[in-house]
C-alpha cells in the first residue's frame, strides 16, 4: 500500500493525478525537527520539559498541480502546522512556537514559464523524485525563528542574575573624565 507522504515519487507523477495529500500526524513523526527540538530542551532542567511534546499535532494538506498549459511545470500548494515547545532566549524557559507555513511551491523549473496570474516560489530539487513528508518538514524547519521568546512579557520572566546585571551599570571611563575635569 503507497504512503504518499512517505514514498517517494516524481513531482510531475503527483501532478499529473492531482494528487492531494491529508496530513495527520504527530511531531515525532518528523525525525529532523524532532531532533532540533530535542537538542534545544536539552538545555532546559529536566523538570521543566515539557512531557509528551513528541505527541504535538502536526496537520495540513498538500495539492499538486501543474502551473503551465503544457503540463511541464509541477507545483504543490497547501499549508501545515505545529507547535513545538523551544527555550526561551529571554527568560530560558519553555515557550510555545506555533508553526504556520502556507506553501506554493514551483518544484523545480523556471517560474517565468508559469501562469501570470499564479505567484510560485522555486523549490530546487536534487534528485528526480521526492518524499512529500521532506519537503513540508524542511518547511517547518525554516519556520523555526532564530531566537523564540515568549510574547507576553509577564509570562516571560528574566532569571534574577540576569536582572541584576541588567540593572547594574559599569561606567569604565568615569574615573578617567573626573581626572580630566580636574586638571583643566
Amino acid at each position: 500500500m503507497d504512503n504518499l507522504l512517505r514514498d517517494r515519487h516524481t513531482p510531475a507523477e503527483l501532478a499529473a493525478s492531482g494528487q492531494v495529500i491529508e496530513i495527520a500526524g504527530k511531531l515525532g513523526d518528523l525525525e529532523q525537527l524532532s531532533e532540533i527540538v530535542r537538542k534545544d530542551l536539552e538545555t532546559l532542567n529536566t523538570d521543566k520539559l515539557p512531557p509528551d511534546w513528541r505527541e504535538s499535532p502536526v496537520a495540513g494538506q498538500l495539492s499538486f498541480g501543474f502551473a503551465d498549459a503544457q503540463d511541464g511545470l509541477p507545483t504543490v500548494a497547501g499549508q501545515v502546522g505545529v507547535t513545538v515547545p523551544a527555550t526561551c532566549q529571554r527568560c530560558l524557559g519553555v515557550v510555545e512556537i506555533p508553526l504556520e507555513v502556507e506553501l506554493r511551491l514551483l518544484l523545480g523549473g523556471d517560474v517565468a514559464n508559469a501562469a501570470d496570474d499564479e505567484h510560485y516560489d522555486i523549490w530546487e530539487l536534487d534528485e528526480d523524485t521526492l518524499r512529500p513528508l521532506d519537503l513540508l518538514e524542511e518547511a517547518l524547519i525554516m519556520a523555526i525563528p532564530l531566537a523564540p521568546m515568549h510574547v507576553d512579557d509577564a509570562v516571560c520572566k528574566q532569571p534574577a542574575a540576569i536582572a541584576e546585571a541588567v540593572t547594574e551599570t559599569r561606567r569604565p571611563f568615569a574615573k578617567l573624565k573626573s581626572q580630566m575635569e580636574q586638571e583643566d
